[in-house]
């Protein structure tokens, strides 16, 4: 995992050769600007989720993991806690293929981080998070999808 401000994206650049691309994509357009929907940036390897998120307590918040993807989650209208926990001390259970995505319900993170406006945080396929935890009852984000 990795908490950082979107200033420094370009630092972490040499972690994958799609994010190179992500950095491209964020001078160009500006995130709190776009419609809701999913935006192909490189097909199925690399695309944009911006979408409106209701927010949660931690408890309601619901620990996941990828298998292929990485995330960059950007908080675009308010401040986004998310909860993160080892995948390798998760306990197993069944992942769906087709979402890219095993979801562990009822089990707290181990610990949180806040990403304010102009923050980013990113996770990999070893980082257990558990995102939308928030004080306000809807927010807007950007949700990176990369292939890992």
């Amino acid at each position: 995992m990795i908490i950082d401000t979107l200033d420094n994206l370009e630092k972490y650049a040499a972690l994958n050769p799609l994010f190179p691309k992500v950095v491209e994509f964020l001078k160009n357009n500006d995130l709190s600007k776009m419609a809701d929907g999913k935006y192909e940036i490189e097909g199925k390897d690399l695309f944009v989720n911006i979408t409106t998120s209701k927010g949660k307590t931690p408890d309601e918040a619901v620990l996941e993991t990828h298998n292929k993807m990485i995330d960059i989650q950007i908080p675009l209208t308010a401040a986004e806690t998310y909860g993160y926990t080892q995948r390798n001390l998760l306990p197993n259970v069944e992942y769906n293929a087709e979402k890219d995505i095993t979801k562990i319900p009822d089990l707290a993170a181990d610990s949180y981080v806040t990403c304010q406006l102009g923050m980013m945080a990113i996770f990999f396929p070893q980082d257990g998070h558990a995102p939308c935890i928030a004080t306000v009852p809807e927010f807007k984000k950007a949700i990176f999808k990369i292939k890992a």
